[in-house]
């Protein structure tokens, strides 16, 4: 059995003093506006976890890892994500790909590409070829095109393993 998720998060870009980079699929990278948000900010992981949460119906990111709760303040998105996995685990199911788009004007992501692909393999206990993260634009338009902030969607294919079936 074959279960499909798609996951979507937002972050805006806020100031923060002393801060020049942001962090998108566990790869620091040069920017002089931070992501501002309750964790680390990665957009990228964020909307991976939801899509693999909803792959097997068990909610969203903010159910499991709420922004009131301080535990997750300025939390490692790629430990929650190692979490999330281990729910979908327990729940008879195996990754077989997670495909992902970031939606950004700015900073330029092809030379971190590679990294985030094995960043976010490492944290979910996949091989890299299971991986695919792509990076665009929207020319200019809406909020990423005015570099209000970063956008990022994930769909993941999960399979139940034979050990449940």
């Amino acid at each position: 059995m074959i279960r499909i998720g798609h996951g979507y998060d937002v972050h805006r870009f806020g100031v923060v003093e002393n801060s020049a980079s942001i962090t998108l699929g566990g790869c620091s990278i040069a920017y002089e506006r931070p992501l501002l948000a309750h964790s680390d900010g990665d957009v990228l992981v964020h909307a991976i976890c939801d899509a693999l949460l909803g792959s097997v119906a068990l909610g969203d990111i903010g159910k499991h890892f709420p922004d009131t709760d301080d535990e997750f303040k300025g939390a490692d998105s790629l430990v929650l994500l190692a979490h999330v996995v281990s729910l979908v685990s327990k729940q008879g199911y195996s990754i077989a790909n997670i495909d992902s788009t970031i939606v950004a004007e700015q900073p330029k992501m092809a030379k971190h590409i590679g990294d985030m692909c094995i960043n976010i393999a490492n944290a979910a206990g996949i091989h890299v070829s299971q991986v695919n993260v792509k990076a665009t634009t929207t020319e200019t338009l809406g909020f990423t095109g005015r570099k209000e902030g970063i956008a990022a969607h994930a769909v993941v294919l999960v399979n139940k393993l034979e050990l449940y079936v």
